[in-house]
């Protein structure tokens, strides 16, 4: 029974080449950004880590001042 598993899971892989041309004809199906959007997408992110960062910055900040009038 165990057998007959593992030879069924053989016959259904494919060879690399085969799998590297399905990953090729995949790739062309993508919709890719244009520059524009791109560049958009760039501030946008740039953008959002800024303001998490800070807010984590801060959150620490305060944090480390409420342990030192706590405990120090």
């Amino acid at each position: 029974m165990a057998q007959s598993r593992v030879s069924s899971a053989r016959q259904q892989r494919t060879s690399p080449a085969t799998f590297y041309r399905q990953v090729v004809a995949e790739l062309r199906k993508v919709v890719w950004p244009t520059r524009q959007q791109l560049i958009t997408y760039f501030w946008v992110v740039l953008v959002f880590v800024l303001v998490v960062m800070t807010i984590v910055s801060l959150l620490d900040l305060a944090f480390g001042k409420l342990v030192f009038a706590i405990f120090g």
